[in-house]
């Protein structure tokens, strides 16, 4: 038992490393945003925390829809079918399109509304112009994420990595003139990082399109996707694996970007303070998203060949992993808290708040790495319509209402929202663990 698991962790590492880079590139960019935009003014940091917070949710949701893709991908690979594959991908850059005008549509929503969210008025003025640009580059994600869950489908992980690594160092690059005004451009403050961010968005699909376009070990992709036609019965399989995924993903981010709403309603110190620590949050959740995404293809490659021993092995091999990563997490939690707060702003009100939120942080790591490993487990056996129902039970009945009843009612403010995190990660874990424990018992998948 301990030499299969050993050959799990081989392969889940030797797929999730290259993931985990590419996810440390985007906390790497988030840091580098955030610390850019707070030596800015703080103003300009507390709008960036808001905006930030409404667009994970998008860009999540989004995210969550195109995963969907990788577990039909990971089936074909498993039984050999590379123009299949190659169809299949054709009909996914359809799909995210059409994604990504609902997700601009609902997005543009919001901005008319912004107003009326309760937010501080002096920050409006660098809210809605960096809104805007941010908004402009939903397509572009959208469409790279085909690309993306293509790629890590077929277990070519390094490809996404290196792009998402380029597309970063532009992105910081872009920040540092645009921002501060260097090098003989304008000082555009937040919405230089706003265009920043919109060009490297829009070179990595341009980049990712060219790798396609003639790179050879695509080339067998290339024939399906050219012979593949635009059919219902996929777009209709896409959208049924994507639409669970995307709202399992999309109610966990909104339990996160509400509570972001919330924050604001206590004041700007406690919405830069909070803006920190969720930059610190992502980089543990991004870390194990990497590896959980590893799960989901190591499990979909099994279930498309009927091994459900083996799809139970790389899941809980996978859990291991992610515990592992989620206690080093902890320990570089507790050893940085008192000089994180120093590194994005200069307001010792706001540092001091950001070394307690560092300690909450501690307390949902584990929940969070259940909920991750166990919804990618079910994402791998195609099982994600019950995710949907396990994500708003988690997400919007227990934890919101509590981080609301702890922060405004017990009067704790942001620490109550905090403690609210790991009730609903917790919950949700706990229920994904028990749906794969039913569906992948008795050695069949059901």
């Amino acid at each position: 038992m301990a030499q299969s698991y050993k050959h799990h962790y081989k392969q889940l590492l030797r797929i999730g490393l290259p993931i985990v880079l590419g996810q440390i590139g985007v906390i790497v960019l988030g840091f580098a945003d955030t610390i850019m935009i707070g030596h800015h003014t703080t103003d300009e940091l507390a709008a960036a925390s808001l905006v930030n917070n409404l667009f994970n949710l998008a860009i999540i949701f989004g995210t969550g829809f195109s995963y969907g893709l990788t577990p039909l991908i990971g089936e074909l690979w498993g039984k050999g079918d590379r123009g299949g594959i190659g169809a299949l991908l054709k009909n996914s850059l359809m799909a995210n399109l059409v994604m990504a005008a609902v997700i601009t549509v609902a997005m543009g929503i919001v901005y008319a509304n912004i107003d009326r969210m309760g937010q501080p008025e002096e920050l409006m003025v660098y809210i809605k112009p960096y809104y805007l640009i941010v908004l402009s580059s939903m397509v572009f994600v959208m469409l790279f994420n085909s690309f993306k869950q293509f790629a890590e489908g077929i277990t070519d992980t390094q490809t996404p990595m290196w792009l998402l690594l380029g597309g970063n160092v532009m992105n910081i690059a872009g920040n540092y003139v645009l921002i501060y005004g260097k090098l003989g451009a304008p000082e555009l403050g937040l919405v230089g990082a706003g265009l920043s961010t919109l060009a490297s968005r829009i070179a990595m699909l341009v980049v990712f399109v060219i790798i396609f376009a003639r790179s050879r070990r695509y080339a067998a992709y290339r024939e399906g996707f050219r012979l593949g036609r635009l059919r219902k019965a996929s777009f209709k399989r896409l959208n049924g694996m994507g639409w669970p995924v995307a709202l399992q993903m999309g109610m966990e981010s909104a339990s996160f970007s509400l509570s972001a709403v919330m924050v604001g309603w206590i004041g700007s110190v406690a919405l830069a303070a909070h803006q920190i620590g969720i930059t610190f949050s992502t980089l543990s959740f991004m870390v194990i998203y990497g590896m959980g995404a590893a799960i989901a293809i190591r499990v979909s490659h099994f279930k498309g060949q009927g091994d459900t021993a083996n799809v139970r092995r790389a899941a809980f091999a996978g859990f291991h992993v992610v515990v592992a990563i989620c206690a080093v997490a902890c320990i570089f939690f507790a050893s940085v808290r008192h000089y994180v707060g120093g590194w994005f702003t200069d307001n010792a009100e706001v540092s001091a708040v950001t070394s307690v939120l560092m300690l909450l942080m501690m307390l949902y790591q584990l929940g969070d790495a259940t909920q991750i490993v166990f919804a990618n487990s079910l994402r791998g056996i195609s099982d994600v319509r019950p995710m949907m129902v396990i994500a708003f039970f988690a997400y919007f009945v227990v934890s919101l209402p509590t981080g609301y009843l702890l922060a405004f009612t017990f009067d704790m403010g942001l620490y109550g929202i905090w403690l609210a995190y790991p009730v609903g990660l917790t919950t949700a874990g706990c229920l994904f663990l028990m749906r794969f424990n039913k569906m992948t018992r008795d050695g069949k998948v059901r």
